[in-house]
């Protein structure tokens, strides 16, 4: 059946590109100099500069509108994007054109949790950098349209405290999410098996905010390396010069980036703290759902077998923590889609991706009517509309 006309899309994967005055106009006057900043080379593209050094904004992170053979990895200055990138105002008209009621807005040039701010040399402007961004998606991107945008923040990665306390500062101020890598890693912190990270999942817990960890937070990017040295997504732009990786197209990783999310999955539901924390909620970011019934046999198979030796849970099948506490979220996965009871419909939830690459817009309405054609008018309610809208508390006018 058609989506019905009256189903407002909920993106719960979307992106913003910052305008230059974010960090400008919110920063400490001392910190003005060193952090970020728009400053356009020799060439005319224009590239953010922070502490020092220069950072590209990457082509396909805003090729919204643009035909595919004019997509590529190079540079952008503000003047080559649509507005809708990086203006609010005009991003709800691009909305309103591509049949979507709200989105929620991943960063760009801090990396998609904040790992710019994560790898940076004085942690005191990193701080300042993480809450100049928060306030911004929370007050002047969010604030332009409070039903158009779902809330998204991000923390200070690097000091578990400064996590907590930077979640209780803007739940107060209204988030409704916190983006957070899909590993850390990569990022030189301990890894989801540890007790590290408890507090946050508590802070996360008591002010009902999902985690939302979308694929390449880690900054490892699937499908050049497998050793320690392997392509990372800050090198995204720079990849084709990277020693030994000269001969793989960049179109290896896009088709990985998914990959990132099955082990996060597989991470969690062997790491004990979904026992921990009862009520933490994950929402996994452009992973796609069509890998999620082969993991969730695969992992209880293995969990079957060979709990009974290890330090894992001898009572909770992995597959029963992944309905209670897990989201898959997908753009265009029909094969999912076909699997869907398998997964639980309502623990699937779509994406539209403005304005990268793999986004439909203007006609992701479209694209989502042909690949739910198949599905129920309730359950197609739900993937679109009505689980975003309950994992993330953001109710429409008069929606219960």
């Amino acid at each position: 059946m058609p989506l019905q006309d009256d189903v407002q899309i909920v993106s719960v994967d979307d992106h913003l590109i910052e305008h230059p005055r974010v960090w400008q106009d919110r920063l400490p006057s001392k910190y003005l100099e060193d952090g970020p900043r728009i400053v356009e080379d020799e060439h005319g593209h224009h590239l953010w500069a922070y502490e020092g050094e220069l950072h590209a904004q990457v082509g396909l992170n805003a090729v919204a509108g643009r035909p595919y053979e004019e997509y590529g990895l190079e540079p952008m200055k503000f003047q080559d994007m649509i507005p809708g990138c990086y203006d609010p105002v005009e991003r709800a008209k691009d909305m309103d054109l591509d049949g979507v009621q709200a989105a929620l807005c991943f960063p760009s040039f801090p990396g998609f949790s904040g790992s710019t701010f994560h790898k940076a040399k004085d942690k005191a402007l990193a701080l300042e950098c993480v809450r100049a961004w928060n306030d911004f998606s929370l007050d002047e991107w969010c604030g332009s349209a409070p039903d158009r945008y779902v809330p998204v923040v991000m923390v200070p990665t690097w000091d578990v405290d400064l996590a907590v306390a930077e979640v209780e500062r803007t739940a107060s101020k209204g988030a409704r999410t916190i983006s957070f890598p899909e590993s850390p890693v990569p990022l030189g912190m301990p890894s989801l098996h540890s007790r590290y990270w408890d507090p946050l999942w508590s802070a996360a817990e008591a002010t009902d905010m999902p985690l939302s960890m979308h694929f390449g937070t880690s900054t490892y990017l699937p499908g050049y390396s497998f050793g320690a040295s392997g392509v990372t997504t800050d090198d995204q732009d720079q990849y084709d010069q990277h020693s030994g990786q000269e001969d793989i197209p960049f179109a290896v990783a896009i088709t990985l980036f998914g990959t990132n999310l099955m082990w996060t999955t597989v991470d969690l539901l062997l790491s004990g703290a979904l026992q921990r924390h009862p009520n933490l909620k994950i929402s996994l970011a452009e992973g796609g759902i069509g890998w999620i019934p082969y993991i969730l046999e695969r992992t209880d198979y293995v969990w079957d077998r060979h709990r009974w030796y290890q330090k894992i849970d001898k009572d909770t099948r992995p597959s029963d923590l992944f309905k209670k506490h897990f989201y898959g979220c997908f753009i265009d996965d029909e094969f999912g889609l076909k699997n869907r009871d398998a997964i639980g419909v309502d623990r699937l939830l779509l994406e539209v991706d403005y304005p990268h690459s793999d986004s439909s817009w203007p006609n992701s309405r479209k694209r989502a009517q042909e690949v739910l054609v198949s599905v129920s008018d309730s359950d197609a309610r739900k993937i679109a509309e009505d689980n975003a809208r309950q994992l993330f508390r953001y109710p429409r006018s008069g929606w219960k």
